[in-house]
């Protein structure tokens, strides 16, 4: 179980760093954009090579299920903060868009090492760029709101946590059932991840970044395939 919750909160920590890093420097919009591009190619590739493959046991309209079922669940969470929450959403709801990212991912993480699976070095890496740019965002919005650096940190801190432990629960949940080889997870998270890039990352990432954009998320698309 330590295994898998180290890698969990290995794999969500760059949203401390990115969260941290609006206080310690002036980074321009356009970076932002041009690194969460390059995070979305990375997660594409990461869909493409990695959650697929794995789900792609089941029969596919199994497949076919449970991405659709990790998409709705996306889209209906998400639904809930922006209802909740708003353009004034403040640390919860902040706290909830990044969980309802984060958790799926360290599921698989705890499954793949329960059932004694290489852990894909593409997947984490994709995982761990697109996080940097998530925590910006908001980050910047909170430190221009007069947030402390501390107030900040610990949310993300607690964000960072509670992914840990999910991944250290679906390990504990992988070892009391051999069989389960994550299949219907990866096709879950597959979903649910294509859903946030087509309404989150990837508009976001344009607004600050522009053509460009799409340039850096090709980039980050073939550094990860270099990977596989």
């Amino acid at each position: 179980m330590l295994h898998a919750l180290v890698v969990s909160l290995l794999a969500q920590s760059p949203l401390i760093l990115g969260g941290l890093l609006v206080y310690w420097f002036r980074i321009p919009t356009k970076w932002v954009g041009w690194l969460g591009g390059a995070g979305a190619g990375a997660l594409f590739s990461a869909i493409a090579f990695d959650l697929i493959p794995d789900a792609d046991v089941l029969p596919p309209r199994a497949v076919v299920l449970w991405l659709m079922v990790g998409a709705c669940v996306f889209a209906g969470l998400d639904y809930l903060v922006e209802q909740n929450f708003g353009k004034r959403a403040g640390a919860l709801g902040i706290v909830l868009g990044a969980i309802i990212d984060g958790v799926p991912e360290c599921v698989i993480f705890g499954i793949q090492i329960a059932a004694g699976q290489a852990l894909s070095a593409a997947f984490l890496t994709a995982v761990m760029v697109s996080n940097i740019p998530q925590s910006i965002a908001p980050s910047a919005d909170l430190a221009k709101q007069g947030s402390p650096m501390k107030r900040v940190a610990a949310i993300w801190i607690g964000v960072v946590l509670i992914c840990g432990v999910a991944g250290g629960l679906a390990y504990a949940f992988g070892v009391r059932v051999p069989d389960a080889t994550g299949a219907a997870v990866s096709g879950f998270a597959a979903g649910g991840l294509i859903a946030m890039l087509t309404t989150s990352l990837i508009p976001f990432s344009f607004e600050r970044g522009g053509l460009l954009t799409g340039v850096f998320a090709v980039a980050g698309f073939a550094m990860s395939f270099l990977q596989q």
